[in-house]
């Protein structure tokens, strides 16, 4: 190295230069941080906040979390290894949860993992295989049980009942329905700006939702800043609890205010739309999520039952060529049908026939 090339770059703390006759080269030197370690609820404390909004999902996770912890032992670590990953998982299978639920659990830490990796808190991410679910029954209202239930709110509660309505007639979740403001109500039209999704979407009402979107005049006339602004989740659920438990339906745990998103998309399918249609309706990222209510489109089966009870009820009079069942191979063809009735064909035909050709 010349003098000169040294003269040029003299190095400091955090920089060094290196010169040949041809190039330079710089690097830096890192500063030496310390390696810390941390508990899965004290990460969770330090971003819960930044991570989920404040609700019934967000108490949900506070408990998977809280589990989790006590899983591990409490155990600090800098790196969240596979075989930590691994031997959590089975012991929340041993635990008798299902896959579904596992995912749940999951999907919760990889979101607090990938943070806290995000922001150096730890060094290195497990992989996060999302287990094989079952697909289980879907429960939904018949018309009677809406009628009943919906009454028991409305004897509570008329902006409860109002909100049931809207739930039931637009499928909306309820944290969507809540967020609306007036301008997102447009003449015949509902958008929804605030989803799980992240999408924006926007429905027609039908006339139902036209009329319980509309408040009563208040005495100190002014409005709220949506339709339902006045209630709150926990409000809505504990109304909805003591509603369900009058009308008989308190020992049924699939009865949750979700229930009325179910019957919305049950309902359009069972009516003849399209799954492409109720996954737009809905605002479903992804096609099969909406798949789960396609075996309640019975309506396109119906030609099926056709098709296999004609033949059993014709066989006996219709001609074997004409069954659908017939083999090429063994009914004899149209032609030679034709040729044994009415004899054969005779030779100046067949002549003409074949310099036509």
């Amino acid at each position: 190295m010349t003098n000169e090339a040294i003269q040029e770059g003299v190095p400091s703390d955090h920089f060094a230069f290196f010169s040949s006759q041809n190039s330079k080269f710089r690097y830096t030197y890192n500063k030496i941080r310390e390696v810390k370690s941390y508990r899965v609820g004290e990460l969770f404390s330090a971003y819960r906040d930044i991570l989920w909004d404040d609700g019934r999902h967000k108490y949900n996770v506070s408990s998977f979390i809280g589990e989790i912890d006590e899983i591990l032992l409490g155990e600090r670590f800098s790196t969240f290894g596979q075989n930590t990953l691994d031997n959590l998982i089975g012991t929340l299978r041993q635990r008798g949860n299902s896959n579904a639920t596992i995912n749940r659990k999951m999907a919760a830490l990889s979101k607090l993992l990938r943070k806290a990796h995000k922001m150096g808190d730890i060094h290195s991410l497990p992989e996060f295989r999302r287990q094989k679910e079952r697909a289980g029954r879907i429960r939904f209202l018949e018309r009677d049980e809406e009628a009943r239930l919906f009454a028991a709110i409305r004897s509570r509660s008329e902006d409860a009942y109002r909100l049931s309505v809207f739930l039931v007639d637009t499928g909306c979740r309820l944290g969507e329905a809540l967020g609306l403001i007036w301008n997102d109500i447009q003449e015949h039209r509902v958008s929804f700006w605030i989803t799980k999704s992240g999408r924006s979407r926007t429905i027609p009402m039908t006339e139902r939702v036209k009329e319980v979107i509309k408040l009563p005049p208040t005495t100190e006339g002014r409005r709220p800043k949506g339709p339902f602004t006045k209630l709150t989740q926990a409000q809505y659920r504990a109304i909805w609890n003591e509603a369900k438990a009058e009308v008989g339906l308190g020992a049924d745990e699939q009865v949750v205010p979700h229930i009325l998103r179910h019957t919305c998309a049950s309902r359009l399918v069972q009516g003849g739309i399209d799954i492409r249609r109720v996954q737009m309706w809905l605002g479903h990222q992804t096609l099969s999520m909406t798949m789960r209510y396609a075996h309640l489109a019975t309506n396109d089966l119906d030609g099926c039952v056709v098709v296999l009870e004609k033949p059993r009820a014709d066989e006996a009079s219709r001609p074997a060529e004409s069954s659908v069942f017939a083999s090429p191979l063994t009914t004899p063809s149209r032609a030679a049908t034709a040729c044994k009735e009415n004899g054969p064909e005779p030779a100046k035909a067949r002549r003409k026939s074949s310099k036509g050709k």
